[in-house]
């Protein structure tokens, strides 16, 4: 499976073509080509060795609790995990403004 998993910037290269970056207990050189160079404690999302894009600290954390959610559930299929979708339990799902027909 083929995920993009938020990694914070640890310790970026001189010329910020990569930068050491950790996440959930793992840390790697990641290319930063796409992103340009970011200052530690940025949180990008890595996907297959490079940073795709930067997220903002909320986004990383509900990245981060649907990852969990879902080992948990790999783990256990009878797991509770409505705690770690802080953000969609309780309420219907909306489309996107886009998508919405007025």
């Amino acid at each position: 499976m083929c995920i993009g998993v938020p990694m914070q910037v640890v310790e970026p290269d001189e010329l910020g073509l990569t930068a050491v970056c950790e996440s959930r207990g793992e840390r790697k050189r990641v290319e930063m080509l796409l992103t340009g160079a970011q200052p530690p404690g940025t949180w990008v999302l890595e996907f297959h060795g490079a940073a795709r894009r930067v997220l903002d600290e909320d986004e990383a954390q509900q990245i981060l609790a649907a990852l969990q959610a879902l080992a948990a559930t790999l783990a256990d299929p009878t797991a509770a995990v409505d705690h770690l979708f802080a953000d969609l339990a309780g309420r219907e799902p909306e489309l996107p403004e886009h998508l919405r027909v007025h």
